[in-house]
């Protein structure tokens, strides 16, 4: 049985674990082969280490366990983008064991970010998706999000990757 719960210092390594192997999975042909193999759990656990410790009550970390490990992440907070409205959150980032996707997790902890987000009185809850990246697309687009016509792009070794964004009024369920 899955619970979803908040994150804990404790929990850090096992997200970095999963965050790795999430860009490893659902990046793979998107991003450049080279960079995504040269990510670093230890790096990403660093990292994580640093946001959790900084974020204070701004930014919500769950976490999904089954039997005890984590096998998911999901985490949430103001939107941080320019032409935001007042009171939009954002989804920053959702991620499962890619051996698990499709089993509910993810459902699991988009619920439960989108009732975070309604008991911190955002409006509306943003994200930002690889354009590419057809599967989470798609997961989104059932969850009840949709493109906003946001649009932007970065660099990832020298490689181009454009993101979309889509947003969903909180207080909606799926």
């Amino acid at each position: 049985m899955v619970r979803v719960r908040e994150m804990t210092a404790g929990d850090i390594d096992a997200v970095a674990r999963i965050r790795v192997r999430g860009w490893r999975f659902a990046y793979a042909g998107i991003m450049p082969r080279g960079y995504l193999d040269g990510l670093s759990v230890r790096e990403d656990a660093e990292r994580r280490q640093e946001f959790f410790a900084r974020a204070g009550g701004a930014v919500t970390n769950l976490v999904a366990e089954d039997a005890g490990a984590v096998v998911g992440w999901a985490c949430f907070g103001a939107s941080r983008d320019e032409d935001a409205a007042p009171g939009d959150g954002e989804l920053y980032a959702l991620y499962v064991r890619p051996e698990l996707i499709g089993t509910g997790i993810g459902r699991a902890l988009t619920a439960a970010s989108l009732a975070g987000a309604a008991e911190r009185d955002f409006s509306r809850l943003l994200l930002w998706v690889v354009r590419d990246n057809a599967r989470a697309r798609r997961f989104y687009e059932r969850a009840g999000f949709a493109a906003d016509g946001g649009e932007e792009e970065y660099e990832v070794a020298g490689a181009p990757v454009p993101e979309v964004r889509y947003a969903l009024e909180v207080g909606r369920t799926f």
